[in-house]
């Protein structure tokens, strides 16, 4: 049998472009996955951060909602003999902080006068 020499047959041009195209194939689908994971991550931390700015917004309500609430509060019957619930009123306290209403001298500061 003779063999050619210089350019590959048929077979050899088959088996040849089959791996390019198998090559190629596999780098468009490696970069698809990965362009795709980047943009999952994105949408996740986009969600992340919106998440946390609506926590600070319903954080922020509630403590202005408490704020309107509060001078209502003494048109109701006086409390039981033993004064003011106190958990209740640091509960106000520590959302109130938490919102950035009050700072941190004037939480311990009102703290202090509620406790003592």
């Amino acid at each position: 049998m003779i063999r050619r020499m210089g350019r590959p047959g048929l077979i050899g041009l088959a088996a040849r472009t089959a791996v390019v195209a198998g090559t190629a194939t596999a780098v468009s689908g490696a970069m698809a996955n990965n362009q795709q994971k980047k943009a999952q991550a994105q949408y996740e931390q986009e969600q992340y951060q919106a998440a946390q700015q609506q926590a600070q917004i319903d954080a922020a309500a509630q403590a202005a909602a408490a704020q309107y609430a509060a001078p209502a509060a003494p048109a109701a019957p006086a409390a039981p003999a033993g004064g003011v619930d106190i958990v209740a009123e640091l509960q106000k306290l520590a959302s109130l902080k938490e919102a950035g209403i009050l700072s941190d001298e004037e939480f311990a500061a009102a703290k202090a006068k509620l406790l003592g």
